[in-house]
């Protein structure tokens, strides 16, 4: 009987021992400058800062600027990747790689998994993007590249918390980014946009809800 009570005892522990999961190691690597083509002409690059992002030592994903904590377990940082440019005929000469700036990434650091964030309008090239708690603004644009978007994303909703027309996007002479970074500030949460052809608009965000703020409710806000 003693002996059957001690095969029990021990049995518990190791399910309970199984059922606590086991800690990943979030870390980067160090920064390393790169060279990236800015756009269709292949003659202008600019300077890019990669850094590795491993999980338990292992090598998940290349990325850029820092990451931004969502919450103590959640955070997000930009992707960067390398593409291989030889062409079909080129297959057994020495590849060609060069480096894109990509979309973004969701890092779990308890289950250590990283996920591509879905983003709609988002173009790796012209968006440049803030973030606020779980919000991400910035300028998107639509998939023809006329029409540029004041956008403002939640994590875990498919679709935009605003999606509004800021006008017409100025196309591949267009500079680094369509828009300034948009600005964001608290109390009440508002985010601003401020396009490099158009009108400025600032947002009021209220959980799911964005509503525009016009000059009556910025002056209210100043005094």
């Amino acid at each position: 009987m003693k002996y059957i009570s001690s095969l029990l005892l021990l049995m518990s522990l190791l399910s309970n021992a199984h059922a606590v999961p086991k800690p990943h190691v979030i870390s980067f690597g160090k920064v390393t400058p790169v060279k990236w083509v800015a756009g269709s002409d292949e003659s202008k690059t600019l300077n890019l800062k990669v850094r590795a992002l491993y999980v338990d030592a292992r090598l998940k994903e290349h990325t850029i600027g820092s990451p931004h904590d969502v919450t103590d377990r959640l955070f997000v940082v930009r992707r960067a990747f390398r593409l291989n440019d030889n062409l079909p005929e080129e297959s057994g000469i020495q590849s060609r790689w060069y480096w894109e700036r990509g979309g973004w990434l969701l890092v779990d650091r308890l289950t250590g998994r990283v996920s591509q964030i879905n983003l709609p309008e988002f173009d790796p090239f012209y968006s440049a993007a803030n973030w606020y708690r779980d919000y991400i603004a910035y300028c998107g644009v639509s998939d023809d590249g006329k029409k540029l978007y004041a956008i403002v994303a939640q994590l875990g909703r498919r679709k935009p918390v605003l999606k509004k027309l800021l006008g017409e996007a100025a196309g591949e002479d267009a500079p680094d980014s369509e828009c300034l970074a948009p600005r964001w500030q608290r109390g009440p949460t508002r985010v601003s946009f401020e396009p490099e052809h158009g009108q400025a608009l600032t947002f009021s965000v209220k959980g799911h809800i964005v509503d525009v703020v016009n000059d009556a409710e910025e002056e209210e806000a100043s005094e």
